[in-house]
């Protein structure tokens, strides 16, 4: 409803005379995707605002303090309105018009003079599936450069590395959230979910008040590990040798399921072999829990008749995450607690659209539907969707952060970057950052002047999540429609339409001849179909009536499949591959020049780099500054005092952070929130060492010093 006046009326909690505006909508923000309502009321002189949950399946109506405040960055006064060209070291508005003239010109001039792959495309998990699969086709088909990724890379990759190589398919939770409601016991790696996705505590809450057990792994104390029976203060990193003592303990006191392994799986004596090797001691000498807390844990997931286990950040962004998340997976497929109804595997999406983000080609290695780039079968198919001859369809390009080594080395020389702010958000910021000045032309598509779009020698002003409309598939694999009703600021273009405009310039208009995100999606559709991602069968009117549909859907008369795997895995054989995974790890060490290990993550009112949630009054009001949690006997140790500033250092840069002193952390680790830029970046300190499989960087563990200081510049 647009436009009709209201007065108000004693049910209304804004009641006044004026202008009644509602727009229906989602959170731009985690991977639950809850659905809302914002109701705009104007009068001559002001606006006021009032957000309503909407009741959908995945969040039943429940929304987080920044899902209430989303709008706010919407409505920000320093929003990008107009395309900002960089003269003189200063911003200075110009047309659309000339914007596109200057990006063929210089985009033109890199291809003719270094080749199409020194054009690379950054992208991002926030983006709507059909932007995330335009871009995929852009950067192949308009740039034709095989140098494209994502910061989804940073994300999920290694649980999704995980689960294609033993599930063979990657979606982010095998079962449906109802179903968290029907496991005996459930364990919780490395996620923080009260904070980083509250309204999916509900479901584990109930199911603890039903008689669940829950098993928390986390070196630090969370309302997460709070809602916990067990809380395990785990060492930071050592997620995989854990495993190996839960698996050992499971096997020795014959707590496996022989049937389902035998029917099911392969690799189950390769691994048993490695697990009498396994010295329990070693274990807890490695990981710093008790022997007694693993049996308690094994023996709880053992004998429960059904379990799942959700992974997120903690074990996954590690030089081992994929290792590390494969061998709790194996913990599922020894007792048997998958494809059936309280048993199954979660990877705790973070971003937004983190799952239908990297399933239509934003990756490296991947076109859409989760087919491979390196398949000619693969390619084949995509290139006849798309209308090209297969021969002009690169290759695999490398992962994001080996796109800035790639910058860095000068062998990508322009690049462009949309929904993403890579100065902050990758691992060694200062040697991105580094590289990022080198670069000959650097584009950034952007609400916001964000640190990498300060760095930019062009800026393109973006639609927001309210006004523009797209599917994002939630952490269940549940794809949902994001309705999009109010209007953008004038001179601000959405995603798609700004990928058109720059192909048509290019003189690639016949492959981006589209005029809305469904157009768009419908050729997704086409292209996802037959692939392992199938979203043939959903189309924007099931979406409208369902309220959502999971994927694989292959046709219009199929409901989606929310629990998978019950009778065959995805892989060739139909089976589910066990494999052993080594305690020792490569991971950056302590030392006496650097003693204590760093682990970061996200607080409850910011979201990424922070660039919206930092432009929200109410949620940066009380967090407009990052912080250290130390434990108080360490900070003794180290001279700081609570709230000073202090200094941490690595072997790769620093950060300026105000202290904090908990109790609820371990006295050998530190915790500093990812939420900021400039020199409170904690990625400056962070390791760019990457997982082998994956690609994803071991943000989760390195180590650091901190010092003392009296100013914070």
């Amino acid at each position: 409803m647009l436009g009709k006046k209201y007065k108000g009326n004693k049910q209304n909690k804004i009641p006044f005379n004026g202008t009644k505006k509602e727009y229906h909508t989602q959170c731009p923000f985690c991977s639950v995707q809850c659905k809302m309502k914002l109701v705009e009321y104007e009068t001559s002189d002001q606006k006021k605002y009032e957000v309503i949950p909407v009741n959908n399946p995945a969040s039943e109506g429940r929304l987080c303090i920044k899902g209430r405040n989303a709008h706010q960055h919407v409505m920000a006064k320093d929003r990008i309105t107009q395309p900002l060209l960089k003269v003189n070291h200063k911003f200075v508005p110009i047309s659309w018009e000339k914007a596109l003239t200057i990006i063929k010109s210089e985009f033109t001039k890199i291809k003719q003079e270094e080749g199409n792959h020194a054009l690379g495309v950054y992208g991002g998990g926030s983006l709507t599936n059909e932007e995330a699969y335009l871009l995929g086709k852009f950067a192949r088909v308009a740039l034709q450069t095989k140098h494209i990724d994502y910061n989804g890379r940073f994300c999920m990759a290694a649980a999704s590395s995980a689960a294609q190589k033993a599930f063979g398919m990657d979606r982010g939770l095998t079962n449906g959230l109802n179903e968290i409601l029907h496991a005996d016991c459930i364990i919780l790696v490395g996620t923080n979910l009260a904070e980083c996705q509250p309204t999916l505590t509900p479901y584990f809450s109930k199911a603890k008040q039903r008689g669940a057990f829950i098993i928390n792994i986390d070196p630090r104390e969370t309302e997460t590990t709070a809602l916990a029976n067990l809380h395990l203060k785990i060492k930071p990193g050592t997620d995989a040798a854990l495993a190996n003592g839960i698996l050992k303990i499971i096997v020795d006191h014959e707590l496996v399921n022989h049937q389902f392994i035998q029917e099911r799986t392969s690799g189950y004596e390769f691994l048993r072999e490695h697990l009498a090797s396994i010295q329990l001691d070693q274990i807890e000498d490695i990981t710093g829990i008790s022997i007694d807390q693993i049996k308690q844990v094994a023996l709880k997931f053992g004998k429960a008749q059904t379990g799942m286990i959700f992974t997120a950040r903690g074990v996954e962004q590690q030089i081992d995450g994929t290792q590390a998340v494969r061998n709790f997976i194996n913990l599922l497929l020894v007792t048997g607690k998958i494809g059936r109804n309280g048993c199954g595997y979660g990877a705790i999406t973070g971003q937004g659209n983190g799952q239908g983000g990297r399933e239509h080609g934003q990756k490296a290695d991947q076109l859409p539907g989760f087919r491979s780039i390196e398949n000619p079968e693969h390619r084949s198919y995509i290139a006849k969707v798309w209308n090209i001859d297969e021969k002009t369809l690169p290759g695999k390009g490398v992962s994001a952060y080996e796109m800035m080594e790639k910058v860095h080395q000068g062998e990508i020389t322009g690049l462009f970057v949309m929904g993403s702010n890579p100065v902050v958000s990758n691992p060694n910021a200062n040697f991105v950052e580094e590289g990022l000045k080198k670069l000959k032309f650097l584009v950034v598509v952007d609400m916001f002047l964000s640190e990498t779009g300060r760095m930019a020698d062009l800026i393109l002003p973006t639609s927001s999540y309210l006004e523009n409309e797209g599917t994002m598939t939630n952490l269940e694999g549940r794809v949902t429609l994001r309705r999009a009703t109010k209007n953008p600021p004038r001179g601000v273009k959405h995603d798609w339409e700004i990928l058109c405009e720059i192909a048509r310039v290019l003189g690639k208009e016949k492959f981006f001849s589209f005029t809305s995100p469904e157009d768009i999606f419908n050729e997704l559709r086409v292209a996802s179909r037959g692939g392992k991602a199938d979203y043939y069968g959903i189309t924007y009117d099931r979406l409208t009536q369902s309220g959502g549909l999971y994927w694989p859907c292959p046709s219009i008369d199929d409901s989606g499949k929310a629990r998978l795997f019950e009778e065959s895995f995805a892989s060739i054989d139909g089976k589910a591959h066990i494999t052993p995974v080594l305690n020792e790890d490569k991971k950056e060490k302590t030392s006496d020049e650097f003693p204590l290990y760093l682990t970061t993550g996200r607080i409850l009112k910011h979201y990424l780099t922070g660039v919206q949630t930092r432009r929200s009054p109410q949620l940066n009001s009380d967090n407009n500054e990052s912080f250290l949690e130390i434990h108080p006997q360490t900070a003794e140790e180290f001279h700081i005092k609570d709230g000073a500033w202090v200094k941490l250092e690595s072997r790769r840069g620093s950060a300026t952070v105000r202290s904090k002193l908990t109790n609820r952390i371990r006295k050998d680790t530190v915790f500093v929130p990812i939420h900021w830029g400039d020199n409170q970046s904690i990625n400056r300190v962070t390791s760019q060492a990457l997982d082998p499989y994956s690609k994803i960087p071991g943000f989760k563990s390195c180590a650091v010093n901190i010092i003392p200081i009296d100013d914070p510049m």
